[in-house]
């Protein structure tokens, strides 16, 4: 895309960076040019929205049109109230437009460090590239690289096994015994969209049984209640939780799907986010969706779950989540915690690694993209300052 920015002045003779071309990035360069500061995206793949690109068909947003879009343009209402994944997609090229922004594909950042001058970032990027900014804002996102555990004898495994990121519709499965490694949102949708896609058979493996909210109760989504109990103190937010739970969400333990042993929010504190029920929940009633134990091993052509018990399916789909994968570009910044995780968020900024900032790398209760959004008002806000 063109370079339509503002002139420079002689405080901003370098541009911003913001390294991906997702919500998060394109949010944050839109945030940057309402204040006149001017930001370059650099996008590794050649369009925007790349990862949005190659989610499975049937995804659509478990949050509400009027609470997803990002700074400067509304979701269009014609989009309905859950948007889906190409509507997404759409929208996102649209705000790429909007707003003019410079966006520069087929570009990949390999490398950080300090501008020898000590006020910004060199940055190494594919073809040799060496670019100078005044700061950089990195917004990889929070699903980046599948993760697919290393199971023991999972390399003998003659079966196919893919990770949930290489899944796209239930037609290749149709009249197969499946298995859904994983019950967070993106297993339990896959799960579902196996039945009604003519999957013989579909297990869903899982580890530690999560909390199940519906994604609307009498016009009401569950994410104005992450919304809003946000700011209470968590032990008060499960207090409030626990019964609204009770009464919406059958118990499914005669199943296999018992309810959790801990509060709603004290789980999404510690990153496990709730699965909105698209669909699980009578899918399990009905026996069509069969919970069973999580994986332990592949062996002797069947795979070994932790009750000891075997099967054999013939397909393993592992919904078992994402890596951040930003070891090798600021593995050396000493800015990463034990998981791999930013230890600073938005518009923070580490007294180490000044002018660097990080978004989304939190998987909010709120949601994601009003997450991101905030996120880029205020890091555009402590840049310009």
């Amino acid at each position: 895309m063109a370079d339509s920015s503002p002139p420079l002045t002689p405080r901003q003779d370098r541009p911003v960076y913001v390294i991906g071309g997702g919500p998060g990035g394109l949010a944050t360069a839109a945030a940057l040019r309402a204040r006149g500061v001017r930001a370059v995206v650099l996008e590794k793949s050649e369009r925007v929205g790349a990862s949005w690109r190659g989610h499975y068909d049937r995804l659509h947003l478990h949050t509400t049109r009027r609470l997803s879009a990002l700074p400067g343009l509304p979701i269009p209402r014609s989009f309905g109230r859950w948007v889906s994944r190409d509507d997404v997609v759409r929208y996102l090229e649209k705000y790429a437009e909007h707003h003019r922004l410079d966006i520069v594909t087929g570009v990949e950042v390999t490398g950080l460090e300090r501008a020898a001058d000590g006020t910004g970032w060199l940055l190494h990027a594919t073809g040799g590239r060496e670019l100078t900014g005044s700061a950089v804002v990195i917004a990889t996102g929070y699903n980046h690289t599948p993760h697919l555990p290393d199971w023991p004898g999972r390399d003998t495994w003659s079966g196919e096994l893919l990770h949930a990121g290489d899944y796209r519709n239930a037609k290749p499965y149709a009249g197969k015994d499946v298995l859904v490694v994983g019950v967070g949102n993106t297993g339990a949708e896959i799960a579902v969209d196996l039945v009604e896609g003519g999957a013989a058979r579909v297990r869903l493996a899982v580890r530690t049984a999560p909390h199940i909210v519906r994604r609307s109760t009498a016009g009401w989504p569950a994410q104005l209640s992450g919304i809003l109990c946000r700011r209470l103190p968590v032990a008060l937010s499960d207090r409030l939780a626990g019964p609204v739970t009770r009464l919406s969400v059958p118990d499914l333990s005669a199943q296999g799907l018992p309810r959790p042993d801990t509060g709603l929010f004290s789980r999404a504190a510690q990153g496990a986010i709730p699965v909105q029920d698209v669909g699980l929940i009578d899918a399990v009633r009905k026996g069509r969706v069969e919970p069973v134990a999580t994986v332990e091993s592949f062996e002797d052509g069947k795979i070994v779950l932790a009750d000891g018990s075997r099967i054999g399916p013939d397909t393993v789909i592992a919904a078992t989540g994402y890596r951040r994968a930003l070891e090798n570009l600021v593995g050396d910044l000493d800015i990463l915690d034990p998981r791999g995780r930013p230890k600073t968020h938005g518009r923070r900024t580490s007294k180490q690694t000044p002018g660097l900032y990080f978004t989304g790398f939190t998987n909010p209760i709120s949601g994601m993209l009003r997450e991101l959004a905030r996120d880029a008002e205020r890091i555009a806000k402590a840049i310009a300052r």
